[in-house]
């Protein structure tokens, strides 16, 4: 069956972007996945308008990538934190692979700006790998076949 055959809006991809294809959901997840948690510190370190971070922040509530908590500051009124769920824990490999090819391809004469580093100490990598274990190299063809939930144009 021809992938043209099938209807593109019930693709992964284009239910994932109906979330992160906001302009800022992206680098708003990135610094929540960094531990920027609170709004104001979200606001400084983006340079993002309050109105357009809340409605960002927001849809990733409730898409199940982003959980609030409540804290207070002495003398303040209560506020809410942002956290990465387990959902939006695995939203980073996109990340990770977003940054990659932006260092490859992006990156100023300098350099990377930033390098992803675990907790060993070592910089961490992207890989392609099938369950077989074959890793891919950038030119290896990768089919993409329907799945049980493709629904065919009509």
């Amino acid at each position: 069956m021809d992938w043209r055959e099938y209807d593109s809006a019930t693709c992964s991809i284009a239910r994932t972007m109906t979330v992160l294809g906001e302009p800022w959901t992206v680098l708003v997840l990135r610094d929540v996945l960094n531990g920027v948690s609170r709004f104001d510190a979200l606001v400084d370190h983006l340079g993002i308008a309050r109105n357009v971070l809340t409605r960002r922040l927001h849809a990733l509530v409730e898409a199940g990538f982003v959980a609030t908590r409540e804290y207070r500051e002495p003398g303040r009124r209560t506020r809410l934190e942002y956290r990465p769920t387990a959902t939006g824990y695995e939203l980073r490999p996109v990340l990770l692979a977003l940054m990659a090819f932006g260092d490859r391809h992006r990156a100023g004469p300098e350099g990377p700006p930033a390098v992803p580093v675990h907790d060993c100490g070592a910089p961490v990598h992207l890989r392609e790998v099938c369950e077989d274990g074959h890793v891919l190299a950038p030119t290896d063809r990768v089919r993409v076949e329907p799945g049980p939930g493709a629904i065919r144009r009509g």
